[in-house]
């Protein structure tokens, strides 16, 4: 099957689970994207939490990971929650601002998720390999952080 199928008959499933599964269709999608795409090695939601001005790990395929709690500009995450924009590091190792989860993450991929007009959270995608992301990447991302965004009020902080 080609890339372009690919993407597109998994993305049909990640909006299918999370229109059926609501909130509880987070986890099987980043299980589903990091199983599905070869070079997605951690899928995982960050929840904004204003109170605190801090990221709150949610639902992840992969790795633990001790970043639980990331400050807000801090690392490729804490920078997508002050600017609400999706950033794309094909190299993590040449960016002065970034929080290592894993020595063998080489690029990441944050892909921020509104609500309502608001940031409430981030897809966020690690990848051992360097520069591995294009658009079709960013698309798949949008598409699924728009039916987050577009779900009734749940259980993200806040």
């Amino acid at each position: 099957m080609n890339k372009d199928r690919h993407f597109n008959q998994l993305q049909k499933t990640a909006l299918a689970l999370l229109q059926l599964e609501g909130w509880d269709g987070i986890t099987p999608v980043c299980e589903l994207l990091r199983a599905e795409v070869p070079h997605y090695h951690w899928v995982g939601i960050y929840w904004m939490n204003k109170a605190e001005q801090a990221l709150h790990l949610g639902p992840f395929a992969g790795a633990a990971t001790e970043h639980t709690r990331i400050p807000y500009g801090r690392g490729i995450c804490g920078q997508v929650a002050l600017k609400g924009e999706v950033f794309e590091v094909p190299d993590v190792w040449a960016q002065d601002n970034y929080l290592a989860c894993s020595m063998e993450t080489k690029a990441e991929l944050v892909v921020p998720i509104h609500a309502k007009g608001r940031l409430i959270g981030q897809i966020d995608i690690d990848s051992h390999d360097q520069n591995p992301f294009g658009p079709e990447d960013t698309a798949l991302l949008h598409s699924i952080a728009e039916a987050i965004g577009a779900m009734p009020e749940g259980d993200f902080i806040g």
